[in-house]
Parts: structure tokens; sequence; C-alpha cells
């Protein structure tokens, strides 16, 4: 069975140095919720992650200051794992129940580099989906790496914000040595079929 297409639009991928990736995004409120302006945003976001090949991306990576993320990726296991959550937050794993793992992880808003990161093998997220509605979102493995990883976006942080200075600066340089590769990779991908 082939794969749906995303409704959406493709949106331009905010890049680091954009403020709105550094600001804490604006919760969604009850002005948000059911709303087909919502709606629409969320199948933007849909199309702008499977274009650009992504696992997921958050609302302030395609400029809105909204704490949204969607996801459409597989975990280490070949599990399938699509969805959406507003103003979400992480619950703390006890340690007993989780481990720390340190593995590659890349950027939408970094094209280019990935660098070796820490994060928990479990994460639990709860939020609400599109209607208000409550919702509890569990990963593990790659999934719970992303849980984080988006988490940390709509509160201003980016994965270079969890590694050295000097590494972050080598990230950086490499993003600019790789910018034009990427950009044209990124286009075709974009580009509409």
């Amino acid at each position: 069975m082939a794969e749906a297409e995303p409704r959406g639009a493709v949106r331009p991928i905010t890049l680091v140095g954009d403020d709105i990736l550094r600001r804490r995004c604006r919760p969604a409120g009850d002005g948000d919720f059911g709303t087909p302006a919502l709606d629409g945003l969320i199948e933007d976001m849909f199309a702008t992650n499977a274009g650009a090949r992504g696992a997921a991306i958050a609302a302030n990576q395609v400029g809105v200051d909204l704490r949204l993320f969607v996801w459409d990726m597989d975990d280490d296991w070949g599990v399938r794992h699509t969805g959406h959550i507003l103003n979400p937050v992480l619950d703390d794993v006890p340690a007993g129940e989780r481990r720390l793992v340190e593995e590659p992880e890349g950027c939408l808003s970094v094209p280019g580099p990935y660098r070796v990161v820490p994060r928990t093998d479990v994460a639990v997220v709860r939020g609400y989906d599109a209607r208000g509605e409550p919702v509890v979102v569990e990963g593990r493995g790659y999934f719970a790496r992303c849980l984080q990883h988006e988490t940390d976006h709509l509160h201003g942080r980016l994965y270079l914000d969890r590694l050295a200075k000097r590494e972050r600066a080598a990230v950086l340089r490499e993003m600019e040595e790789l910018r034009g590769g990427v950009a044209a990779r990124r286009a075709e991908q974009l580009r509409p079929r």
C-alpha cells in the first residue's frame, strides 16, 4: 500500500541564526485549538517534514511561534510513529526506567552536520492534540530522542546547545561549508512534483 502524500504546503525551514529558533514559543490557547488555521499549519508541517526527509519538525522551524511539533518516523524497531502535540511537557522518567545514550543527532535547522548528543532512551511527553484533547506520547530509542529534540526546539534550544563550545563552533563551520550542497538537495526534495 502506498503512503499518502501530505496534503499541506511546504514552508521554508528556518536556519540556525534566525531569532525565532532562540525564543521560547508561545503556548497554544483556547483560540488555537480546533481552528482551520491550526489544522492547516499541522498539514503544512507534515508536508515540510516529508519534503525535507526529516523525522519531525517544530513550529518555530517553519517560522511560527507556537508550542507545536509533528513527527512521522520509524523507530529503532521499524515501527512507524506519526502524530502531533501542542504544549508538550516532558515527564521525568525515573532513573531505573531509562538510560543515557550517546548517538549522532542532526537538525533540519542546522543542515548537514551530525554530532553525538546524550539523551535518555525513554521519553514521555504530555500535551494536547489539535482539538485540545489531552494526549500522552511515549517513545523509546530514536523516537524518544526525537521527542526530546523537538521539545527542546519549543524552548528555544538546539542540539548545538548540548555541545561543548569548540564542538558547536566546528558544527557551524561545517554547516557553512556544506550549505550550497544541502540547499540544492533540499530545493530538489521540496520541489513540487
